[in-house]
């Protein structure tokens, strides 16, 4: 459990709080790059701050208070021009460094507008997605983490809303035996429910909820220590105990402020999940998907990373319990808005969750003394072109090959089991699983 005054330390995002003022140190996806394409101009909150996204007509990007400085009027309704927005209202120009740089109906030798400017954020792209920087002093550099950048990829990007605390997602980054009931038992109970389970989980050693039930019997114990970058944790199991080994299961990556890894070198698919504080009360979740190909298999090329929504609510209001992501999102958010964890009680199982909120009460006690926190990087001539978050080696490609489980196997049905299933680049990366099932075959 943690005491009220902890829990607020931990899950506040707004200016001047503990946790706002560590989370002001990095850089966030805000939105995806893509959907600036199709809307130039997006309200967005950030870190409780109310803000518009816009591109300009020759493809700057732009962040700034969500407000004209004149009458006050929603920059989100804002005209997009060469240097800037304008507002719709009088049509002042607001570039984005935040400077006022036309005021057309003033006084054509008018020296008003020089004296005007409004809160601006450096903002700029990478891996598809729009990345902003709301702290103060000159920005860090934006680290390439391996997703974004890696080669011989397919990307798409799902986004969605979570009516709750950012923390309350992220911790189940620290909760490697969720699986066992959340997408095991209750995946179980739920298609069974909806007279699916022989249509989808027909074949017992392939499809996800029996894995994970599976990986509930023989837990001796959980372990979690710090990374050079994060966090690493997992399961120790006892063949003594009804697991059919003596073995450690490694858990997903765990990389500072807000990222969760799945997917290993060799794996075909890749994502991170990146849990982005909108406030106190509300998460923007961006499940960023990255397929990666060997050598020996050319992926498509991408002009464009796309967005989709991972959707946590069907038409008539239900929420939808048939993919991974729906089922993590309901065990987040019906904790409520802003859960009080003086009333938990924690076991064995959270172990590595405890671990967490010591990293973000040491991290945020490096800021509250003037320090740059963990994963802040300055010098440019040592920032390497890839950053793996985790244990990376390229040689597993070899080693392993075939189908390491259901997320490597959408050619064969099982993409509807996670929110991928919802992403436009489905038929392309079906077809390069099944381009890489060949050529291991071949072998």
């Amino acid at each position: 459990m943690l005491s009220k005054e902890a829990n607020e330390r931990l899950t506040r995002v707004g200016p001047g709080t503990p946790m706002g003022e560590l989370m002001r140190r990095y850089w966030q996806p805000v939105r995806p790059f893509s959907q600036l394409l199709d809307e130039e101009v997006i309200k967005i909150k950030i870190l409780s701050e109310e803000l518009v996204l816009y591109r300009t007509t020759t493809g700057k990007l732009g962040l700034i208070d969500s407000h004209c400085p004149h009458r006050q009027t929603g920059l989100e309704y804002g005209i997009p021009d060469e240097e800037g927005l304008r507002c719709c209202y009088h049509g002042w120009l607001i570039g984005p460094g935040g400077d006022c740089l036309d005021t057309p109906l003033e006084a054509s030798d008018s020296k008003f507008k020089h004296k005007i400017k409004v809160t601006a954020y450096p903002v700029q792209e990478m891996g598809g997605l729009v990345w902003a920087y709301l702290g103060p002093g000159e920005p860090p550099l934006l680290p390439p983490w391996d997703l974004f950048v890696l080669p011989n990829s397919i990307r798409q990007i799902g986004v969605t809303e979570i009516p709750c605390n950012w923390l309350q997602c992220h911790e189940n980054t620290g909760d490697p035996t969720h699986s066992v009931w959340l997408h095991g038992e209750q995946f179980k109970y739920i298609l069974k429910k909806q007279g699916k389970l022989d249509e989808r989980a027909s074949d017992t050693r392939m499809h996800t909820l029996y894995g994970r039930i599976k990986s509930g019997i023989g837990i001796e114990s959980l372990y979690a220590h710090p990374t050079q970058y994060g966090m690493e944790k997992g399961v120790t199991y006892a063949k003594a105990l009804g697991a059919d080994a003596d073995k450690t299961s490694r858990h997903s990556t765990v990389i500072f402020p807000f990222f969760t890894q799945t997917g290993s070198a060799g794996s075909v698919r890749h994502e991170f999940q990146i849990r982005v504080p909108v406030d106190d009360t509300h998460t923007y979740h961006i499940a960023y998907g990255c397929y990666t190909a060997p050598d020996n298999v050319p992926a498509p090329h991408q002009d464009v990373i796309p967005w989709y929504v991972t959707p946590s609510h069907d038409e008539n209001g239900k929420p939808i319990l048939d993919y991974v992501l729906a089922q993590d999102a309901i065990a987040w958010w019906s904790q409520g808005a802003l859960t009080d964890r003086s009333k938990e009680k924690l076991g064995r199982t959270d172990t590595p969750i405890i671990l967490l909120r010591r990293q973000f009460e040491q991290q945020i006690r490096i800021v509250e003394d003037g320090g740059d926190p963990m994963n802040i990087f300055r010098d440019s001539a040592a920032m390497p072109d890839i950053i793996h978050g985790g244990h990376w080696d390229e040689r597993e490609w070899v080693e392993r090959g075939g189908i390491g489980g259901f997320r490597e196997a959408y050619h064969r049905g099982y993409g509807i089991d996670d929110g991928d299933r919802y992403g436009p680049m489905m038929p392309k990366i079906i077809d390069m699983m099944q381009a890489i099932e060949d050529v291991h075959a071949a072998q």
